[in-house]
């Protein structure tokens, strides 16, 4: 039997680790932040970090709506409230919550 794999897609990109796609911030009560982009290069709880062509920006996720190229290269939105989490809690919750289902489903 093949190997099944998790991949990312819109409607899961929440549950995966976001470091090394690309970013767009669509929206943001800060508007210096808005339209910034470039590759998700750090991720906490409260912050991702965008390598931009003028350097390494702050994104508070409470601030920010993101649209992130995924790997296949669709574009997925993001409101940043909705992932406020540490990264590893975050998945881990995905997989508690939704992925459970989906992994049975796969077997």
């Amino acid at each position: 039997m093949p190997e099944k794999k998790w991949s990312i897609n819109a409607s899961n990109v929440s549950g995966h680790e976001l470091i090394g796609l690309n970013a767009l911030v669509k929206n943001s009560t800060d508007e210096s932040k808005i339209g910034l982009k470039g590759r998700i290069v750090m991720e906490t709880r409260n912050t991702i970090a965008i390598e931009t062509d003028t350097g390494e920006k702050i994104i508070p996720k409470a601030e920010a709506i993101l649209a992130l190229e995924l790997p296949d290269g669709t574009i997925a939105e993001v409101d940043g409230r909705k992932i406020i989490a540490r990264p590893e809690d975050r998945t881990k919750l995905f997989l508690k919550r939704k992925g459970k289902r989906e992994w049975n489903a796969m077997q």
